[in-house]
């Protein structure tokens, strides 16, 4: 669509489940609708959440809740809400992918175009969200690795404190 070449989140899943994590959780918070991600790993053991924007719905099913097989869970929301519904929900997501799964890594598509100002997400969302999505998603985890995988944001200084802000609460 675009965006990507080569879909490294999906390359990430498929060198951990070479290296034994036979379930692996993709949690992507890129505006822009994962299509590709979702259309690699709908039929397999990787699960897959994404927070995106409704109008890059373009595959799957749709971005109508679960995929075929169980395994995409897919949160449309639109541009322009509160930054407290952007995280309830997304974790909601998380929840909802971990309910009745155990994923042995967690796979973050951390694309910072969901960050207030970035000229292509329209969210709402500012670097202290990006920490509590991620101490979130390590408390969930527990001693199962958390990896990032660098996607989207088109503001330098955006994409810049997204980042530190992931990294930070990664350590």
């Amino acid at each position: 669509m675009g965006f990507c070449f080569l879909n490294n989140v999906v390359l990430a899943a498929r060198q951990a489940q070479a290296l034994g994590c036979a379930r692996v959780l993709i949690a992507d918070w890129d505006v822009h609708h994962g299509n590709g991600t979702q259309a690699l790993v709908e039929h397999d053991p990787v699960h897959s959440l994404r927070l995106h924007a409704p109008g890059s719905v373009v595959s799957g099913n749709g971005g109508r809740g679960r995929a075929r097989r169980r395994n995409v869970f897919n949160v449309p929301r639109p541009g322009g809400l509160p930054r407290a519904v952007y995280v309830r929900d997304f974790l909601a997501g998380v929840d909802a992918a971990l309910a009745q799964w155990s994923p042995d890594i967690l796979l973050v598509s951390a694309g910072f175009d969901s960050l207030a100002g970035d000229p292509l997400g329209e969210f709402t969302l500012e670097p202290e969200d990006i920490v509590q999505w991620t101490e979130a998603l390590r408390e969930r985890m527990g001693t199962r690795p958390v990896v990032g995988v660098l996607e989207g944001g088109y503001r330098l200084d955006l994409l810049a404190a997204g980042v530190v802000a992931f990294v930070r609460a990664l350590s």
